[in-house]
């Protein structure tokens, strides 16, 4: 799938009743794996779905543009258009994006809020500061999402650099898999943090990606 083209493309020649009832889903990669299960779980045919690279975490002043530009991409195909990314660092630039083009983004600053729940996720962060979270991405893709990016293989010394004011590595698990539990539990080892676990689910993700059914 290239960026910003559909996973499930829709057939349709651009007129209001071709598109009526089809809803696109932009989506942060770290978040497809779980967006694609709730699709089929709850049989949101309606629904597609494409996808930014996670990568832009990195960088997340490049966000706004790149969901502006695959919303303005899709905007003639599709009758509604639902966000996945929280605000993610973009310091209120994302929602700057959303007031001009009429999309909806799910509610929270990022999603450990909106897995977790976003009052839960306060009073998380109330109860212990110093946390790193991971989530089923994550854990998954801690090498390269994490290690690589902070140099942690070649400059060792950095860790507790970078992790000095760390208490735990919390990993908030959407799904019941046991070797992405075994994953996070070697991430917390190589960070030098107690580990921590919830089960979250998908949180608030999935009553989101319902609106699109309700609208």
């Amino acid at each position: 799938m290239l960026v910003g083209e559909p996973l499930f493309p829709v057939e349709t020649d651009g007129s209001a009743d071709d598109k009526a009832g089809r809803v696109l889903v932009i989506a942060c990669g770290a978040l497809a794996r779980e967006i694609v299960a709730i699709r089929e779980k709850n049989r949101l045919d309606h629904l597609d779905i494409t996808c930014l690279p996670a990568k832009l975490h990195n960088s997340p002043e490049k966000i706004p543009d790149e969901v502006r530009r695959a919303i303005l991409k899709n905007a003639d195909t599709y009758s509604d258009i639902l966000i996945a990314y929280g605000d993610c660092g973009t310091g209120g630039l994302l929602d700057k994006v959303l007031e001009e083009t009429g999309a909806r983004r799910i509610d929270g600053a990022h999603c450990y809020a909106f897995f977790t729940g976003i009052d839960e996720f306060d009073q998380m962060e109330d109860d212990q500061l110093g946390t790193f979270y991971l989530t089923d991405f994550l854990a998954r893709h801690f090498q390269t999402m994490v290690i690589e990016p902070l140099g942690l293989d070649w400059h060792l010394h950095l860790r507790d650099m970078y992790f000095a004011h760390y208490t735990r590595v919390l990993y908030l698990a959407q799904t019941d898999d046991p070797a992405l539990e075994d994953a996070a539990r070697r991430a917390a080892d190589r960070l030098g943090l107690p580990f921590e676990m919830r089960r979250t689910g998908y949180g608030l993700l999935q009553p989101f990606l319902d609106k699109g059914q309700a609208d």
